[in-house]
């Protein structure tokens, strides 16, 4: 009886392994789906983005369905602050917004070129005024700030710029990832990942 018992209990087995492998599989597939057909434009400067901003991020997006567009103010490979070379795929100058479910301005020591450029001003305002996701990352939220965006809003922004988005009215959390409303900012690169997630929740509604 032990014996027919025992045998009945390994034939469970790959039952119960192929059972639990097929939750995780769905769970995965439904994670898969949760933003597919959502199209996201990251802005990143001509030279000296910081890399984990740009790639993390992206990923993220990607992995969860997103189709990811990169935009510069050139369409020259375009190298990070940690040696990775992106060629962007259109100009930022040329980005429809009504195209994009969600803006999104990455960091890094060259991104400055976007805090006092027209242009970059209005692709964030059209964004934040058709209510899409506006996302920046690392000293990249001095362009959101400087186009009016973060005026009453909680936001946070890396160390060296908590007085350029403050005097723009931003109401500083120093929150490593912050959200109010449709806006989404971040401190820097080590919180790159949790920017992505964010903006791939941020996605799902």
């Amino acid at each position: 009886m032990k014996k027919t018992f025992l045998v009945y209990r390994l034939a469970l087995i790959p039952f119960i392994l192929f059972t639990f492998c097929s939750v995780i599989n769905s769970k995965e597939a439904h994670a898969m789906q949760s933003i597919k057909g959502k199209k996201v434009v990251i802005i990143i400067a001509k030279n000296n983005f910081r890399d984990e901003e740009l790639l993390e991020p992206k990923a993220i997006l990607e992995k969860n369905g997103a189709a990811v567009t990169i935009a510069s103010s050139s369409l020259k490979e375009s190298k990070g602050m940690l040696g990775a070379k992106v060629s962007p795929d259109i100009l930022f100058t040329d980005i429809a917004v009504g195209d994009y479910d969600a803006v999104i301005f990455v960091g890094g020591t060259g991104s400055s070129e976007y805090w006092d450029n027209p242009t970059a001003h209005t692709i964030a305002k059209e964004a934040n005024k058709a209510n899409k996701i506006v996302g920046a990352i690392c000293i990249a939220p001095v362009t959101l700030a400087k186009a009016g965006l973060l005026k009453g809003k909680k936001a946070t922004t890396y160390s060296s710029t908590v007085n350029d988005i403050k005097s723009e009215g931003a109401n500083y959390t120093g929150e490593g990832v912050e959200r109010d409303g449709n806006i989404i900012t971040a401190d820097g690169p080590a919180s790159a990942k949790k920017f992505g997630e964010a903006i791939v929740k941020a996605l799902q509604k």
